[in-house]
């Protein structure tokens, strides 16, 4: 039996070109086409974005302050208040001020008085309490010593009126410089009620070979008791007695130096020393008119150092000067006026 043949194209050598032509054409349209769908009008190839994963911010933690704590308060020393006190007869500034170990300063500016602290009797003063005075010991001395500074011997003085640095260095036989550094003072003044300590280890050697003894320190101000400040005396009074406060015990060669003076007869003036803490204004002192003489008067300690080329003791200061007073004398009866 004969098997079917299969159909055959019989085609001419210009049709198969053709058709293999035609084959290649639409084989480079199809890729001219699938590339020209990837590219964008431009020219440019379009590209999917590609969708990125968003970044998580890592928080921050924020430290919590620390509140810091409240500074511990010093402990402060609360003032006292003053305490009132009524003048009395035979009062003055210093007296009160040396009862109550307060300054005279203190009294006048908390009072407002005058500078020479005038009071009269049954005046009410406001008296401040004491307040230590703490004098730190330096580590160095000004000049050169054998004890250190805190066994330093000191004594502690205040400040009278007419006293100036130098003279309280000069009484103590102390360098001026020394006293300064002790007290921490920058500058050579002082003030009336100011407390210095005086460095008694500063003293200057005594010169020559055999020592003398030590003298004690300067004495303070003996303070006036009678009569008050502005007392008035007349005719009737022949006698007129100044008293003062006992500073302590006096040696053998020192004295209260009493000075009185007639302010009105031009300054005509009386010293006289004492060992006791009374002296009698002697008759001879009293005026011989009708006017009313103003007598002031004034006492300080003094000690014997010689007698003079007449055998007179020579006294030098030994201690500050009181406050002065005044009081008043009429030494002749007035006369009337005859009638007609």
């Amino acid at each position: 039996m004969q098997a079917s043949r299969m159909p055959e194209i019989t085609l001419s050598l210009p049709a198969a070109l053709g058709a293999l032509a035609l084959i290649l054409l639409i084989g480079a349209a199809s890729v001219y086409f699938s590339l020209r769908a990837g590219f964008s009008p431009g020219g440019e190839q379009l590209v999917e974005p590609t969708l990125e994963g968003t970044p998580t911010e890592t928080p921050t933690i924020t430290p919590t302050a620390t509140e810091p704590l409240p500074p511990t308060a010093l402990p402060t020393q609360t003032p006292l208040e003053p305490f009132s006190y009524t003048v009395r007869a035979g009062d003055t500034c210093g007296g009160i001020a040396v009862a109550f170990s307060v300054s005279v300063q203190s009294i006048v500016i908390l009072n407002n008085l005058p500078s020479n602290c005038i009071i009269s009797v049954g005046q009410t003063l406001q008296i401040p309490y004491p307040t230590p005075t703490p004098a730190p010991p330096p580590t160095d001395v000004p000049n050169e010593a054998t004890q250190t500074a805190q066994a330093c011997e000191k004594v502690p003085y205040t400040v009278q009126e007419n006293d100036t640095l130098s003279i309280i260095a000069a009484n103590y036989n102390v360098p001026q410089d020394a006293i300064k550094f002790y007290n921490g003072l920058s500058t050579d003044s002082v003030f009336i009620g100011q407390p210095l300590l005086i460095p008694l280890c500063e003293r200057f050697a005594t010169p020559g070979p055999t020592p003398t003894a030590t003298l004690p320190p300067p004495y303070q101000a003996p303070p006036l008791l009678l009569p008050a400040d502005g007392a008035a005396f007349t005719l009737a009074n022949d006698v007129v007695t100044l008293q003062w406060s006992s500073i302590g015990t006096l040696r053998d060669n020192e004295a209260y130096q009493v000075t009185i003076e007639d302010v009105t007869a031009g300054g005509r003036r009386s010293t006289e020393y004492v060992t006791d803490t009374k002296f009698i204004v002697p008759t001879s002192f009293r005026p011989n008119d009708n006017l009313a003489h103003v007598i002031r008067w004034w006492v300080t300690t003094v000690r014997q150092n010689g007698v003079d080329e007449q055998g007179q003791p020579i006294y030098d200061s030994a201690g500050a000067v009181s406050e002065k007073r005044v009081f008043t004398w009429v030494g002749v009866t007035v006369e009337g006026t005859p009638s007609p």
